[in-house]
C-alpha cells in the first residue's frame, strides 16, 4: 500500500488544524471557565462539548473491541464519508471506485468534491469482483467503496473479496457496516490491526434506533483517524447527541434485544412476502430491510401510498428493475403492509 502520505492530499497533510479553547485545556479541576467567549447563563447548555467525544468514545471502544484513538465521531456517517473526500483526494484529478448499485451518498459526496466516480456493476447474485474493482482502479484511484450488508440489495458481500482488495489495493479501502449488526457476518472491526488501509464506518441510525442525533462511526488506524480529526468542524457532535449517545450505551442490553426482533420479523416478512401474486422475486437479506422485485414497482408503491404506507421504489437504480425496498417494522406495521398487499389487484 502507498504510504498515508502519499495518500493525503499535500495541503491537507500539512494542514495546522484549528485549535479550540477546549483542546486547550483538558482538565476537569477548574470552576471558572473564561476562555472560551461563553454565556455564564444556561448551564449546562452554555458550555462548548468535548470537541473529541472522550466520554463516548472510552464507552464506546468497550462495546466495539477497539481503542478509543481508533474512533472517529461525526454528524451522522454522511460527515465521515464526506470528509475522507476531503481528505485523501484531490479535486479534478483523484478517482474513487465503487460497487453499484450501492448508497447514494458516495456519489452525491464525490460530485460535491469534484472527484471522478467509476461504478463498478455488481453481478446477477449482487456480489463483486475484487479483480474487477482493481481493474477500474489506476494511480489516482485514492479509494475503494464498499457496503456489506450493501444498500439497497441487502446481502452480505463475500469476504473472501473483501480480503483480496485489502491486500492487493494501494489506496484506502471503505467499508461501510451500517448494517452488520443484523447481519451474522463479523464486523472488520476486529481487522483493523491486520490491514492499515481500511476504514469502517458504522452508525447510531440503525441498531441503535438513534437516526434523530445524527451519530456516525468511523474506525481505523490512528493516523487516519487524527487526519479525519484535523478537518473536522471543531464540535461536531453538539452535547445532546452525545449525552443521548452515552444513554443508550448504558442499555447496550436493550439494542440487542431490538436486533433480535427485527430479525425475527424480517424472516417473517420475507415468508409472507414471498407468498403474494404481487411478487416475483425475494432477495435475501442480511440487514433490516429487503429487496424484492415485483409486477410493477411504481404502481404497488403509488397503491401503498395511497394507503397511507411508504416503502422505497428503486426501480430506477442499477439491477432494480420492479424492485422495492421494504423496512422491516413493528410486527403491527408488518402485519398491516402485508394485509394491504393482499388487497391489491396485479
Amino acid at each position: 500500500m502507498k504510504t498515508l502520505q502519499e495518500l493525503t492530499r499535500p495541503n491537507i497533510w500539512k494542514l495546522k488544524p484549528y485549535s479550540s479553547a477546549r483542546d486547550e485545556y483538558k482538565g476537569v479541576t477548574a470552576s471558572i471557565f473564561l476562555d472560551a467567549n461563553e454565556n455564564p447563563y444556561n448551564m449546562p447548555h452554555n458550555r462548548y462539548p468535548d470537541p473529541m467525544q472522550w466520554d463516548l468514545k472510552k464507552l464506546l471502544a468497550k462495546i466495539k473491541k477497539v481503542a478509543p484513538e481508533h474512533i472517529f465521531l461525526g454528524n451522522g456517517s454522511d460527515e465521515a464519508i464526506d470528509l475522507v473526500f476531503r481528505a485523501f483526494c484531490e479535486p479534478g484529478i483523484d478517482n474513487v471506485v465503487a460497487i453499484d448499485p450501492t448508497y447514494g451518498m458516495y456519489q452525491v459526496c464525490a460530485d460535491v468534491n469534484n472527484v471522478e466516480y467509476r461504478k463498478v456493476l455488481l453481478d446477477d447474485n449482487f456480489q463483486f469482483s475484487a479483480d474487477q474493482l482493481l481493474a477500474a482502479a489506476d494511480d489516482h484511484t485514492k479509494m475503494i467503496f464498499l457496503c456489506s450488508p450493501n444498500n439497497p440489495t441487502g446481502n452480505d458481500l463475500l469476504r473472501s473479496e473483501i480480503e483480496k482488495l485489502l491486500k492487493e489495493f494501494e489506496g484506502l479501502v471503505i467499508l461501510d457496516e451500517a448494517y452488520n449488526d443484523f447481519s451474522e457476518a463479523p464486523s472488520f472491526l476486529e481487522e483493523l490491526d491486520k490491514y492499515p488501509n481500511l476504514i469502517v464506518f458504522q452508525t447510531f441510525s440503525k441498531a441503535w434506533g438513534c437516526a434523530a442525533i445524527r451519530l456516525g462511526m468511523a474506525f481505523a488506524s490512528v493516523d487516519i483517524i487524527g487526519i479525519l480529526s484535523k478537518i473536522k468542524y471543531p464540535y461536531n457532535v453538539n452535547q445532546l447527541t452525545q449525552q443521548q449517545a452515552i444513554a443508550m450505551l448504558h442499555k447496550y442490553y436493550e439494542i440487542e434485544r431490538w436486533v433480535k426482533t427485527l430479525k425475527e420479523e424480517r424472516d417473517y416478512l420475507e415468508e409472507e412476502f414471498s407468498k403474494l401474486p404481487c411478487t416475483v422475486k425475494m432477495f435475501p437479506s442480511d440487514a433490516n430491510f429487503f429487496l424484492v422485485k415485483v409486477t410493477d414497482a411504481v404502481k404497488i408503491y403509488n397503491y401503498l401510498v395511497g394507503e397511507g404506507i411508504i416503502v422505497r421504489n428503486r426501480h430506477s437504480i442499477s439491477l432494480c428493475c420492479n424492485c422495492l425496498r421494504v423496512t422491516v417494522g413493528t410486527r403491527v406495521e408488518n402485519y398491516n403492509l402485508i394485509a394491504t398487499l393482499k388487497k391489491y389487484q396485479v
